[in-house]
């Protein structure tokens, strides 16, 4: 063999295995695909995934799914390019889903608040939908606050300047429609009596430009909603189980029978938000039966653009406009759609 052929074949071997080690080594970013799906209707680990205690529930049928995103957090160079090149995959900075400065614990400890801050968020916004009142308590009352002496933990918080309350988001956004420093009327139960008290709001220290009057809140419910699903975390299931409680809580069925999923974070007044990883939670939606889609108004865009053949797409803004869309379909119509 020729000096020459030896020089050649040993070059082909090295560039050959730089390549191959590119290939196979770390890349700071991670893949999103399509998740699992869970219907809020029926059970999961062999126990319901909505279970109702202290009031009459009813039999559902159908799918009300809600809908997640697989995260594969390590990569090889060579995987993350053939995500790219996938149509059901995504590709993103790893920091985009592990913040650097927290650990994985702590992003998984942030999901598992997220998801109980939605699933409070979801039962709030079933039960105000169906006019069933609840109550906001005070949990606990900051000291040196325009609250402080007047009201008590253990208060039945019920108007501000004489509109009735019926959950937090109420409480803040009537109080937070004062100036700071302005008066603003409490009305409260507390035991038997009911009674008002004047405050005068002051300057939140998160948010200078926010009135508060310095009271934590707790909401309680006339009866039980229990939501178990495990390893599931983030807000954007908060939709699917506000129409899931409403479903178990009413006599007729809201999918007539259909397989509907969806997504959305909740509010309690029942405003439905943006979330995260629309294309991939299209696709497996899809990929389980699913006819129709329930897609918050701000991710219409993106989910038009990637809308598996066969997925029907409604635009909803607000837990009424699901409510809404569910009716027409029932009915053989055709809800309002993301617009193409």
């Amino acid at each position: 063999m020729s000096r020459r052929t030896l020089t050649l074949l040993l070059s082909t071997l090295l560039a050959t295995l730089l390549v191959v080690g590119a290939l196979v080594a770390r890349v700071p970013y991670v893949a999103l695909g399509p998740g699992p799906t869970f219907n809020t209707l029926g059970d999961e680990d062999g126990q319901p995934v909505i279970t109702i205690a202290g009031r009459q529930s009813y039999p559902t049928d159908g799918h009300l799914d809600l809908t997640t995103v697989g995260v594969q957090a390590s990569l090889t160079l060579g995987e993350a390019l053939l995500g790219w090149f996938h149509r059901d995959e995504a590709v993103v900075p790893r920091d985009l889903i592990f913040p650097p400065d927290q650990t994985d614990e702590q992003v998984d400890a942030e999901n598992t608040r997220s998801m109980t801050e939605s699933q409070d968020s979801a039962t709030t916004a079933a039960l105000s939908s169906l006019d069933i009142p609840v109550t906001v308590d005070v949990a606990a009352v900051t000291a040196g606050s325009p609250a402080e002496g007047l009201l008590r933990a253990g208060d039945v918080l019920t108007s501000v300047d004489g509109t009735p309350v019926t959950s937090p988001t109420q409480l803040r956004t009537r109080i937070g429609d004062r100036a700071v420093g302005e008066k603003v009327r409490i009305g409260y139960r507390r035991g038997t009596t009911t009674a008002e008290q004047e405050l005068t709001t002051q300057s939140s220290g998160e948010t200078p430009a926010r009135p508060v009057i310095g009271v934590e809140t707790d909401v309680e419910y006339p009866f039980t909603v229990d939501i178990a699903l495990k390893e599931v975390g983030g807000p954007s299931a908060g939709l699917m189980f506000a129409l899931g409680i409403i479903d178990k809580l009413g006599p007729e069925s809201l999918t007539g029978g259909r397989y509907v999923a969806g997504t959305g974070e909740i509010s309690p007044d029942g405003t439905v938000g943006p979330i995260g990883g629309i294309q991939q939670k299209l696709v497996g939606a899809r990929q389980k039966g699913a006819e129709l889609f329930l897609v918050p108004a701000e991710n219409c865009a993106d989910a038009v653009a990637n809308a598996p053949e066969g997925l029907r797409l409604a635009r909803v803004t607000s837990l009424a406009d699901a409510l809404a869309a569910l009716d027409v379909t029932r009915a053989g119509g055709v809800p309002v759609a993301c617009p193409a």
